[in-house]
């Protein structure tokens, strides 16, 4: 976290204030979490539940499970197994940010490709947009250098096992 404060402030205003900054966003925090990074059985129920709300119930994948954080990507899905794998460093991300990365990945389930039909699928989710703006600017404030955000421009390639990676 970084607190920028006038430079006139006292130091026990200083420290005032970053502990209440520090408090804000803990409660923030605490109250925008997703039930869903509990476990691998939670991240199983919301993807239940969103495909149901966006995608018509049609994407149900046989597994979905948290793993450790992914070089390059937030999640990846292997379509012909029905897997959706999501990177632990997500856990702490908002929910309707996880929420969109859980969209993204089901809908590779019914398209494998990023083309129209995938993004037409993805952009039911009415946060799509802001939920990639979140991602990259988290990518970039914390240097990860994740491009795993898809540009729905341009046509993604697919991984070296026929994964297709978000």
């Amino acid at each position: 976290m970084v607190v920028l404060i006038p430079d006139r402030m006292s130091r026990s205003e200083e420290q005032h204030w970053v502990a209440e900054m520090e408090r804000k966003l803990l409660r923030s925090a605490k109250r925008k979490a997703s039930p869903a990074r509990a476990s691998d059985e939670a991240l199983m129920a919301r993807c239940r539940e969103l495909s149901l709300r966006y995608l018509d119930g049609t994407c149900e994948p046989a597994s979905v499970r948290w793993v450790a954080p992914m070089r390059t990507r937030w999640a990846s899905c292997t379509p012909t197994q029905g897997t959706i794998r999501v990177s632990e460093r997500l856990r702490d991300v908002p929910a309707w940010v996880l929420d969109y990365v859980l969209v993204h990945e089901l809908a590779h389930l019914r398209v494998s490709a990023h083309n129209a039909e995938f993004w037409a699928l993805c952009g039911r989710y009415p946060k799509t947009e802001r939920a990639i703006g979140y991602l990259e600017g988290l990518s970039a404030a914390a240097g990860l250098g994740i491009t795993g955000v898809d540009d729905p421009a341009a046509e993604p390639a697919a991984g070296t096992d026929g994964e297709h990676l978000a």
